[in-house]
């Protein structure tokens, strides 16, 4: 049988795609009910009302306008709410629902499309996909400073760092133990599967859902760190890191778990972190399986290298390679896509 190659998007298809998802109400709704996310940007622009009270705010990838009217009610005299998907159109609702029509213009527009008369003194964006890269929206985000930013203008948020651990995944023990207890359940032996699901769990590609505290078997590493007021869009294209990793005690490892935290250019700082050690939030983690489950122990080392970059089929789709190795053993590469 002949497989039909999965054909290239350009991208305007790649774009259009990627709209259409948030035209959905549904992303909406999970975005707005994750508390800690949309609390961190309302904290953040309001611990420095400051850098607002009279200035222009560019949004970038509005979506329902929340962080726009946010920045109205700290006091900027003009906010462009910048949004392509149709839900621009909700946002122009809400906008005038708020009384703040007089502030923030909806543009339903991608932003490197947008007519901005002039340059804006703040940028807040919302740009963060899983594993911080997933959609590669930042490209958007930094065509706009690029474009409309003054010198010394503020981006909300404007560091953001990427981390990497070991983890066990009690979850996939779980779903691999389920076919050898078959036979206590119902007097068959299905032993025999337990390969094929190894194989079927373990092959995914990325797995976003939550991993917890104790199911990290080292102190986590940050392997890269992007400044938005620097990062260029060659940088964002290639995102490479090292680790190194000493294990904490005798477990199973079932791969390694990534995630990633923004910082606010607020007094005292301010902090949004996807991390499993605090509040879940609806990026979770990311979960990057080996090809089959390792057995380490206490001070077992794991090194390698981290690289990820956009899909060559679909830009805003996320590769990730991983090469490691075990305890000083052959060093390992698997690779790995986010989105079809």
């Amino acid at each position: 049988m002949a497989f039909l190659k999965k054909r290239k998007l350009d991208r305007t298809e790649q774009d259009s795609e990627y709209f259409q998802c948030y035209s959905d109400i549904t992303v909406h709704e999970e975005m707005l009910s994750d508390t800690v996310r949309t609390n961190a940007y309302k904290t953040a622009i309001f611990r420095s009302q400051d850098c607002f009270v009279g200035k222009t705010v560019l949004d970038v990838g509005a979506g329902t306008g929340i962080l726009s009217i946010f920045c109205a009610q700290a006091g900027a005299s003009k906010v462009y709410a910048v949004e392509a998907s149709t839900v621009s159109q909700l946002a122009c609702d809400i906008v005038k629902q708020n009384g703040m029509e007089g502030k923030i213009e909806v543009i339903c527009s991608p932003v490197e499309n947008a007519n901005i008369p002039g340059e804006v003194d703040v940028i807040v964006s919302e740009w963060m996909g899983y594993s911080l890269m997933y959609e590669s929206m930042l490209s958007s985000v930094l065509y706009a400073r690029d474009k409309w930013l003054k010198p010394g203008g503020l981006i909300y948020p404007s560091h953001a760092d990427l981390f990497i651990v070991p983890i066990n995944d009690t979850a996939v023990e779980e779903r691999l133990d389920f076919w050898s207890g078959m036979k206590d359940v119902y007097g068959v032996d299905m032993s025999c599967v337990e390969t094929f699901a190894r194989k079927c769990i373990m092959g995914q590609d990325m797995a976003v859902c939550p991993i917890y505290p104790e199911n990290v078997l080292s102190h986590p590493v940050k392997f890269a760190t992007l400044n938005l007021a620097t990062v260029t869009q060659d940088d964002i294209a290639n995102v490479t890191g090292s680790f190194r990793f000493c294990c904490y005690g005798s477990s199973l490892m079932h791969g390694f778990a990534v995630w990633f935290s923004v910082n606010f250019p607020v007094e005292k700082g301010l902090t949004l972190s996807t991390s499993p050690y605090g509040q879940e939030t609806h990026w979770k983690q990311t979960a990057l399986y080996l090809e089959e489950e390792v057995h380490v122990e206490q001070d077992t080392e794991i090194s390698g290298d981290i690289r990820m970059s956009p899909s060559e089929s679909n830009g805003r789709h996320l590769c990730v390679s991983i090469t490691y190795s075990i305890d000083g053993g052959a060093r390992k590469t698997r690779n790995f896509q986010m989105g079809n």
